[in-house]
Formats: C-alpha cells, sequence, structure tokens
C-alpha cells in the first residue's frame, strides 16, 4: 500500500517539479503561500477522486475494476509520455487553463515574475487534472480509508518538496529550459498499472 502510494503522488507530482524548474530558469518567484495552495488544492481534488472512485467501486465487479483502472492509468502515462506534442498544441490555445496546461509559465498573467495566490489556484487546477484520473483509478482498486490518507499526504509533502525544489534547481540554473519530465511521470503509472494486473 505505502509503495503504491509512494510511487503514484510521485508520477504525479513530477509535473510540479517540471512546472517549478520552469519557473526558477525564468527567475519567477514562487512564494510559500503559493506553493502551499497548489499542493493544498491538487491534494484536495486527489481526495475528491478517490472518493469517486471507491463509490464506482461498490458498484463494478472487482475484475472490472482493475480492468478500468488500468486502461486509466495506462492511457495517462502514455499522454504524459507524449507528453511533449500535447503541451504544445495546449500552448498555442487561447483559453488561460489550456494554455497553462501546455506552459505552466503562461501562469504568471500579470508577468511580474512573482506567482501570486491567484495564479497559484490557476496553476495548481491545471497541475491537478492529471491527479484527479490518477485517484478515480486509485480509488476502484483500493476503496481503503488508510490508503486514501496515505496517498492525499504523500501528495501534500511531495507537491511542496517538488515544487520547491524545482524552483530552486531552475533559479541556479537561470536560463530558458524546454525540460519536459512528463514522460517520467508516463512510465511510472504503467509500471503502477502493470503491478495491479500481476500483483
Amino acid at each position: 500500500m505505502i509503495l503504491e502510494a509512494f510511487l503514484l503522488t510521485l508520477a504525479i507530482s513530477i509535473d510540479a517539479f517540471a512546472s517549478g524548474f520552469a519557473y526558477g530558469t525564468n527567475r519567477i518567484k514562487i512564494p510559500i503561500i503559493s506553493v502551499l495552495i497548489i499542493s493544498f488544492i491538487g491534494s484536495t481534488f486527489l481526495g475528491i477522486s478517490l472518493f469517486f472512485g471507491s463509490i464506482i467501486s461498490q458498484i463494478i465487479p472487482p475484475i472490472i475494476a482493475i480492468i478500468i483502472c488500468s486502461v486509466v492509468l495506462i492511457g495517462l502515462g502514455l499522454s504524459k509520455i507524449l507528453g511533449g506534442l500535447i503541451k504544445r498544441k495546449l500552448a498555442k490555445r487561447k483559453n488561460t487553463l489550456l494554455k497553462v496546461c501546455g506552459a505552466p509559465i503562461e501562469a504568471d498573467l500579470d508577468q511580474s515574475k512573482i506567482l501570486s495566490i491567484k495564479e497559484a489556484c490557476i496553476l495548481a487546477v491545471a497541475l491537478a487534472l492529471d491527479a484527479m484520473a490518477v485517484g478515480i483509478g486509485a480509488g476502484l482498486i483500493n476503496p481503503n480509508i488508510k490508503f486514501y490518507l496515505v496517498i492525499i499526504s504523500f501528495s501534500l509533502i511531495m507537491d511542496i518538496i517538488l515544487l520547491s525544489l524545482g524552483t530552486f534547481i531552475g533559479s541556479k540554473i537561470a536560463k530558458k529550459s524546454k525540460i519536459n519530465l512528463s514522460w517520467l511521470g508516463g512510465l511510472i503509472l504503467i509500471g503502477v498499472a502493470i503491478m495491479n494486473i500481476f500483483l
């Protein structure tokens, strides 16, 4: 349970690290309050999706739940591996949320070089979309309140650590970068899906 929760939250939080790195390289500061907001919103979305997943698991057979969960995780994993192409297309959209999904740096709407609370909320929602899909999948196969508490706790902690670490490392490099670590998160999600099928 602990390992699965850790891997799932790591896969989700890698995007937070990449976003923080992008902000750091562009010399955009993320105040601690914004970091906490991003972590809280992401973990809240994850918790809600875990709850919905657990409800669905009560009305479908366990084997179907495992299949659905595996398909969701593998599909999301593949989309992350192909994330570079998808994000470039989203970054060209006029919709603010879609642009932030494609290029997190776009969340600095006023170009103040400081991520405000409002801008942090927008980034948090963009980052939380993946968490929702993962949460529903995880809730389907593991309707256990202890598991939910563990994964939500991991999410809170990892988002804070990886977002801050990404920003710190990026600020040290302090140059434009097209880093994209989504593929790594994708591989982790596919690995978790395989674990659910065979273990």
